[in-house]
């Protein structure tokens, strides 16, 4: 035992923080400090042709910072991320524009001392159209009667 922990400390001293991070944040945090994981779904028929896409693969996201793997500086947010993508679509309150397709991506780069969570969310941007019945009264012929 005596023997491993130099080489333990060499290996350690020569790979750097980045290779020791994601290890060590997966053996010192607890299944409760993780984020919770909140799915709300609703869904709607895009199957009658009552839909236009208007936007596609539109991007929303935010970096953050943690030293050391562990130690998060300025987390990456989800809801940050959906600001920007709300912003990039042009949905504004009582639209009747809808994301449709959403993935949300969680990513990290490790460098020696630091690392960079990235949260990145993605949809198409679809907008429904109305069910009113045409007109008839203006598809009528010149003439007056059909």
């Amino acid at each position: 035992m005596l023997k491993f922990f130099p080489v333990l400390v060499v290996v350690v001293v020569l790979a750097g923080c980045a290779s020791v991070a994601p290890v060590a944040s997966s053996a010192f945090s607890s299944r409760n400090d993780s984020a919770p994981q909140v799915h709300t779904q609703t869904s709607v028929n895009l199957a009658g042709g009552n839909f236009v896409v208007i936007k596609t693969n539109v991007v929303g996201c935010s970096k953050g910072f943690t030293l050391l793997g562990l130690v998060p500086i300025y987390p990456a947010r989800l809801t940050k991320a959906m600001d920007r993508l709300y912003a990039a679509a042009g949905i504004q309150a009582g639209s009747s524009k809808t994301l449709a397709h959403l993935i949300v991506e969680h990513s990290s780069v490790f460098w020696l001392l630091f690392s960079i969570p990235e949260t990145t969310v993605r949809a198409d941007i679809v907008q429904f159209n109305s069910k009113a019945e045409p007109d008839r009264s203006t598809n009528q012929p010149p003439g007056g009667s059909p």
